[in-house]
């Protein structure tokens, strides 16, 4: 197998690890009213802001209307608002409350408990390599010029 492919199976078998990380890291995560298609749309929210309807639609792959539908129901429980683009007016950015940056503060530093369980045994060289590894993937393979 050449070494393009080879690195294309490390690859798919790193995704599926992460998304099964994803879970274990949230599966305690106490989300009151909110569910767990809500929580993923805060959580694109909290790390992307500001967010327009499409781009939640698109990476979360939730359709435009059902979207807008959990949207409604977000801003409704004080979790995010929408403001007019400046530029465009028919264009709305949606951003996190002070409720909605709050419950995510809170859900970042659960997982951030359970992330520092996961690296505790780690020396200092061993963090600097994942740090640099993260940030190699993330530049090389994930910011594809905003491609999802």
């Amino acid at each position: 197998m050449d070494q393009k492919k080879a690195l294309f199976y490390e690859m798919v078998s790193f995704i599926t690890s992460v998304h099964q990380t994803m879970y274990v890291m949230t599966k305690e995560l106490p989300l009151g009213d909110v569910t767990p298609v809500q929580y993923g749309i805060l959580e694109y929210i909290a790390v992307s802001q500001p967010v327009t309807l499409s781009e939640i639609s698109d990476c979360k792959h939730i359709s435009m209307p059902n979207t807008s539908r959990e949207l409604k129901k977000l801003t409704d429980k004080g979790m995010c608002e929408k403001a007019e683009a400046e530029d465009d007016k028919r264009k709305q950015y949606i951003r996190l409350s002070s409720k909605g940056q709050q419950f995510m503060d809170a859900a970042f530093a659960h997982m951030e408990r359970e992330f520092l369980g996961r690296i505790g045994s780690a020396d200092g060289e061993e963090l600097e390599q994942m740090r640099r590894a993260m940030v190699l993937l993330r530049t090389k393979v994930f910011d594809t010029d905003g491609a999802i």
